[in-house]
């Protein structure tokens, strides 16, 4: 649903041939495609969801694609050094952290430290790209995902989804000891066929873990179908308009 935004980034930084990417949590491996398939040399890592690494390799690695394609494709399930290691060498000349800042406790903290880890392994001047929820008045899914903090609430910081500060990404930079460089904002509209399959998308987010664990799935579902009814089309499809920011900041 991210689309836009991963061709507004691209396009912006004339991602192409010559570029060697680093995608930092690349989740189900969608912008890494999108950048291969611009002729662009992609690492994906990602230790958080071995579920989706495995989706992002049928997708990247598939038996079809020629021998070039492969060696030009690596996924790593580990860390940002585990990646230089794959890669054979440091010399990434884009950073890209495409997974919304803003969204749980703790995740500000979590990014910058990656990307303190992972700023070495590029040249100098890399461009680095944070992304984060727009104001909550700009994007109509940030209602719905407050269901996950309220229900969450005996779990206090347990990872539920909380509102986007307006400084967010600039705070990340700063921690991650990056310069800032030009920022943006992207209309990235979330569309489902229906209310079960709304349901079903913004559970396996992550972002309703919490509130699972403390309360249920089945409760999780009642309350996230209401607060999608707001949202619900005459032919029964569901459309949230959102706006996304990213910030580039570049490696000193």
């Amino acid at each position: 649903m991210l689309v836009p935004l991963y061709e507004a980034v691209y396009e912006r930084l004339e991602v192409g041939r010559g570029t060697r990417l680093l995608g930092l949590g690349c989740g189900s491996g969608l912008a890494l495609l999108m950048a291969a398939a611009r002729g662009a040399t992609v690492t994906g890592v990602d230790s958080a969801s071995p579920e989706l690494t495995a989706l992002a390799r049928e997708r990247l690695l598939p038996e079809g694609w020629c021998t070039r394609a492969r060696a030009d494709t690596r996924l790593v399930d580990g860390s940002p050094e585990d990646a230089a290691v794959a890669a054979g060498t440091p010399a990434y000349n884009l950073v890209t952290a495409f997974e919304p800042v803003g969204c749980t406790a703790g995740d500000s903290e979590a990014l910058g430290a990656l990307l303190g880890r992972a700023a070495p392994l590029a040249e100098r001047g890399t461009p680095v790209v944070l992304v984060g929820w727009g104001p909550p008045e700009r994007c109509a899914t940030s209602g719905v995902l407050r269901i996950a903090a309220k229900l969450a609430d005996p779990l206090p910081g347990a990872g539920s989804w909380r509102a986007a500060r307006r400084d967010d990404l600039e705070d990340v930079a700063q921690r991650a000891g990056l310069r800032p460089d030009g920022s943006g904002r992207v209309a990235c509209p979330f569309g489902y066929a229906d209310v079960d399959s709304a349901v079903r998308g913004l559970v396996s987010t992550g972002l309703f873990d919490a509130a699972v664990e403390a309360t249920d799935r089945a409760q999780v579902d009642k309350e996230l179908a209401e607060a999608l009814h707001p949202h619900l089309r005459q032919d029964g499809t569901v459309w949230m308009p959102n706006v996304f920011r990213y910030l580039i900041a570049r490696t000193v």
